[in-house]
């Protein structure tokens, strides 16, 4: 966390892809009125001085809040990427904590007439918080105790923003510990008959309380030494059945270069392959249902636990954690979307009678695969049996198309989701303006993330589109808290972004990551 250099250039690519597809599923989220209820300040019409923005709304709020409301927001569809191990984690919710607290520190530092932090901070600082989150998932599985995994999201946020904010080694120990303090919530909320949108927001209201850790711990608050081990009261004895936690894997850049997007369609992770399968049989099946004896989903220990569900799905939140629903869908409409998880589409009478027909069957191997670190499978496989005992082809997919081994196939894909997700917000113009500023690495990197941010605003400031250099931008911004005179925005010339080899030393973050 402190001194370590980025070194892989695959970490950092696809970290910067990560922080996309997060700013596209918080885009996308922004269109369903039950999340734009939850975003803004807790008290209505509270304001701040220095705060950060909740992107692509009017919102300006503390940067607690701002990472409560931007993570709901990337988390909401169950469309972000994942990490699958023992336990079940979604990495990138962190990015919705980290970039709140980057445009928070940006802003003060503007207002004192300092550099401003860039995008190329914010990589840094989500890799790490990824690696984190990840490690701490690859042995333990708080699944198997019926406890929340948003414990692991609360210690990657905690750790890294009080990297962020400046601290050094002894105060990140202090954050993660009071981070593990707190202990790990029930993750009934995910399950029937508690499946309700609380797990949409159950990763923001973490990543809220570990951005709020990290701040108190910067103001001196002490951390706890034996919080894992101390007997009987420490996390160890209370919320892991007295085993100690393992961390087998040294910290590095693994977790980034091998997290699993979801690029084509949102669902439940342990679906997605079962859901690529059941696209390919959709022309085989879809004039047929009438006829259909049985549908028989292979798949993995994990999958069944976590998504084999029968009986009454109550809302989008319970549907789409149902690989029967998901697959069904798939079937009859050779597509999935958010939308098909609405109660419009869920009338379909023949959705719930295709999922009555549906066995869903463990396969040894696949759940061996799943578990082996150098493949990181996530196989299933789907058949169709009629009524006249013909049946389909049985169509497997081993690696979905977010997978590590299918990164030539998914990033262009990332792509056409993240102009989709700014297409249904903003005009095309401007989504294309956006679009070809964020895909440019270098552009990408040196950009202040207060420039960032604002071009996702509903009303962004006219100098930003197309953005002047990092440094006459960031004077733009400081003009708002009155530090630099106004000046044409027509006259600001191009260029004059900070170099790539500026020192970061005194920004709260660590030199060095390749570009």
């Amino acid at each position: 966390m402190v001194g370590y250099e980025i070194k892989s250039r695959d970490a950092v690519k696809t970290a910067r892809y990560a922080v996309l597809d997060a700013m596209a599923c918080s885009m996308l989220s922004l269109n369903f009125p039950e999340c734009a209820k939850l975003l803004g300040p807790v008290v209505p019409g509270a304001t701040v001085t220095h705060g950060a923005h909740v992107p692509g709304t009017d919102h300006d709020v503390d940067p607690v809040t701002a990472a409560h409301n931007f993570s709901t927001c990337v988390r909401w569809l169950d469309y972000n990427d994942t990490w699958l191990a023992s336990e079940w984690v979604h990495p990138s919710d962190v990015v919705g904590a980290i970039v709140p607290l980057a445009e928070y520190l940006t802003r003060v530092r503007l207002a004192r007439a300092l550099p401003p932090l860039t995008m190329k901070d914010v990589i840094v600082a989500v890799i790490k918080a990824y690696e984190v989150c990840g490690v701490l998932a690859l042995e333990n599985s708080l699944n198997q105790i019926g406890v929340d995994h948003s414990l692991m999201t609360r210690v990657a946020v905690a750790s890294v923003c009080t990297r962020m904010l400046g601290g050094g080694r002894r105060e990140v120990c202090d954050a993660a510990s009071q981070a593990f303090a707190d202990g790990a919530g029930l993750r009934c909320f995910r399950h029937y008959p508690n499946n309700g949108t609380r797990k949409g927001w159950a990763a923001g209201d973490a990543c809220a309380r570990g951005v709020w850790i990290a701040l108190t711990t910067m103001r001196g608050e002490m951390g706890m030494r034996l919080v894992l081990s101390a007997p009987v009261w420490g996390f160890n004895d209370v919320f892991h059945r007295r085993q100690e936690l393992s961390v087998r894997r040294d910290f590095g850049e693994y977790v980034m270069e091998n997290t699993l997007f979801k690029v084509a369609f949102p669902c439940e992770s342990h679906c997605v392959t079962a859901v690529e399968a059941a696209f390919r049989l959709h022309a085989q099946v879809v004039h047929r249902v009438d006829e259909v004896h049985n549908v028989t989903v292979h798949t993995t220990r994990s999958a069944v636990r976590c998504v084999d569900k029968t009986g009454p799905l109550r809302c989008p939140a319970d549907r789409d954690h149902c690989v029967q629903y998901c697959v069904a869908v798939a079937l009859l409409y050779g597509t999935l979307t958010a939308e098909h998880y609405e109660d419009a589409v869920a009338q379909d009478p023949r959705i719930d009678e295709l999922r009555r027909r549906m066995t869903v069957v463990e396969n040894p191997q696949y759940s061996a695969d799943y578990l082996d670190p150098d493949r990181r499978s996530v196989t299933n496989a789907v058949q169709v049996h009629f009524n006249d005992r013909t049946s389909t082809s049985k169509v497997e997919v081993e690696y979905p198309l977010g997978h590590r081994r299918r990164r030539q196939e998914c990033f262009p894909a990332l792509e056409k989701k993240f102009m989709s997700a700014l297409a249904s917000r903003m005009t095309p113009n401007r989504a294309g303006r956006v679009f070809e500023q964020c895909v440019d690495p270098r552009r990408f990197d040196a950009s202040p993330v207060t420039d960032f941010v604002e071009w996702f605003s509903p009303a962004p400031a006219p100098w930003l589109l197309p953005p002047s250099g990092a440094r006459f931008a960031g004077e733009a911004h400081a003009r708002d808290v009155g530090e630099i005179a106004a000046r044409d925005p027509h006259a600001l010339p191009e260029g004059g972004g900070p170099s790539d080899d500026e020192d970061d030393a005194g920004r709260g973050g660590d030199a060095g990551v390749v570009d």
